[in-house]
């Protein structure tokens, strides 16, 4: 079965750096093109980053230029380099495949915040 797991979440203050992992099985992941995505408190889940199998990326206005996505298709592993954090960018963290149904992991908490 699928099975996504987040994980490099935790609290930094404005303008520090995460690196976020999310490990998946249950997929080819090679093929798949994946995403990075995030709910802030009472808001909705959003894509913030996608990144197909041919490496081409797209970025959420709000994450361009500071956000990057890549993956290491050899260890079925998505990142997230994010850089120059703001506390609107505090929320759960979560990756999955773009337009499928699988099942959400539990997602990562990145705090930002002074």
């Amino acid at each position: 079965q699928v099975q996504l797991v987040e994980s490099g979440g935790g609290l930094v203050q404005p303008g520090g750096s995460l690196r976020l992992s999310c490990a998946a099985s249950g997929i080819i992941f090679s093929d798949t093109t994946m995403g990075w995505y995030r709910q802030a408190p009472g808001k909705q889940r959003e894509l913030i980053a996608a990144l197909t199998a041919s490496r081409n990326t797209n970025y959420r206005d709000s994450v361009k230029g500071r956000f990057t996505i890549s993956r290491d298709d050899a260890k079925n592993t998505l990142y997230l380099q994010m850089n120059n954090l703001k506390p609107d960018d505090t929320a759960v963290y979560y990756c999955n495949g773009l337009g499928r149904s699988w099942p959400w992991g539990q997602g990562t908490q990145v705090t930002v915040s002074s």
